[in-house]
């Protein structure tokens, strides 16, 4: 048996007006997906409980089968994790986004213009962060490069005590001011944004990009505390050899914690121009090469739902339609049996640019036993079959029983 969970992050959505209240879910041209959900169980599954905050890391890893009431410590150890930081117990992380800030106003008054600094590349971003640690960097404070507009800080002998570090995505187009923390154990944090944004705005690499007509990654902004992450094998609780596909450091650190395999897939980048065929390709040989599980995760329909742009985040859908799932079903038609699983992690709706706990859907395709679906499958057509799975960590064990309608 093999088993393939196909990850749109932040699919699910509310209605959109801009797309004629409907959601993308709705208006995506999606034949394979809603194929196969008419011979699956389909339904909700809430994946964030009402007592953490909704997003990737949470979700993620409680659609994975871990409960995050139990193993979750914060979303940047995973990604510091991911990039090969070795956390000491007494290390405190942080993520380090690279974004867009206005311009004139005092810092406090500026207006988070992109949190991603106009998807800046790695490769500008590392000639960045290498001056930023340069800069703050002290027995304290290490700066740790990433991917693209997202790295990493980790804080020697730190605190998770810092009141609210809000997440930038959540604050688009918003002054900043009462998103940043009073908690006195984030003064120096907050004191190395704003110094920060004197030396970025000057940087080489951010005047080539205005030059160029791009954006400056001009403040340096920190979030998602966190301490150092202790998962069991993902094969000690389900006894299968797993593999996450991702292009994200947050799904890799959760592979690595998790003693699953993470393979790095060229020209993928998160984002809606990603490689889709080379994820597809990457999750398929490792079926092949033995494992049982490969969980693959696309990015772009999240980063759409923060961006305002509907009509990407309908294509998005589309795009994974036509150039993942045939490269999956073609590969799995070898095998005598196989499961999968396409659903998002949580919402990321349109209109308020961030995520959600609501809800989302769900299909569990069985090749020895299908059953009666839904004609396509979207927010409410899942609702509607009244199939409710109330934790998204009960969801693994579903997915991988004999029976998924048990």
């Amino acid at each position: 048996m093999k088993y393939v969970v196909v990850l749109y992050d932040g699919m699910a959505d509310y209605p959109v007006p801009a797309l004629g209240g409907k959601t993308p879910m709705m208006c995506a041209k999606k034949p394979l997906f809603d194929s196969l959900a008419k011979r699956s169980v389909v339904g909700l599954v809430k994946t964030v409980d009402d007592s953490l905050k909704p997003g990737s890391d949470v979700a993620n890893m409680s659609v994975m089968g871990f409960d995050p009431l139990k193993y979750y410590t914060g979303r940047s150890p995973l990604e510091a994790v991911s990039i090969g930081v070795r956390l000491r117990d007494d290390d405190i992380t942080l993520r380090c986004n690279l974004v867009t800030l206005s311009e004139d106003e005092p810092y406090e008054s500026k207006t988070m213009v992109d949190y991603s600094a106009g998807d800046i590349s790695t490769e500008e971003a590392r000639e960045i962060m290498k001056s930023v640690q340069e800069h703050f960097g002290n027995e304290e404070f290490t700066f740790y490069p990433g991917v693209s507009y997202r790295h990493c800080l980790v804080v020697h002998g730190g605190t998770t005590d810092l009141g609210t570090m809000t997440p930038p995505h959540d604050i688009s187009k918003k002054v900043i001011a009462s998103h940043l923390s009073t908690n006195k154990n984030a003064a120096k944090l907050i004191a190395m944004m704003k110094e920060s944004y004197g030396f970025l705005k000057e940087h080489p690499v951010n005047k080539k990009r205005i030059a160029a007509g791009k954006r400056p990654a001009n403040s340096i902004w920190l979030w998602g505390e966190g301490k150092k992450p202790v998962l069991p094998s993902f094969e000690s609780l389900f006894g299968l050899k797993g593999a996450v596909v991702s292009a994200v450091d947050l799904l890799k650190g959760i592979a690595i914690s998790a003693k699953m395999d993470a393979p790095d897939v060229a020209g993928a980048t998160g984002y809606i121009d990603t490689n889709f065929e080379g994820k597809a390709e990457a999750a398929m040989k490792e079926l092949e090469d033995g494992k049982d599980f490969v969980y693959i995760h696309f990015e772009a329909p999240d980063e759409c739902g923060h961006r305002n742009e509907p009509e990407n985040k309908v294509r998005a859908i589309e795009l994974i339609d036509e150039r993942v799932l045939p490269i999956v079903l073609k590969s799995l038609e070898k095998y005598d049996d196989y499961k999968i699983m396409i659903l998002p992690d949580h919402p990321t709706p349109i209109v308020t640019m961030t995520h959600a706990r609501d809800p989302v859907p769900f299909m569990i395709y069985h090749k020895k036993h299908e059953v009666a679906g839904v004609d396509t499958i979207n927010e409410e057509t899942a609702a509607a079959t009244g199939t409710f799975v109330d934790r998204g960590c009960k969801l693994m064990k579903m997915f991988i029983s004999e029976d998924s309608e048990q």
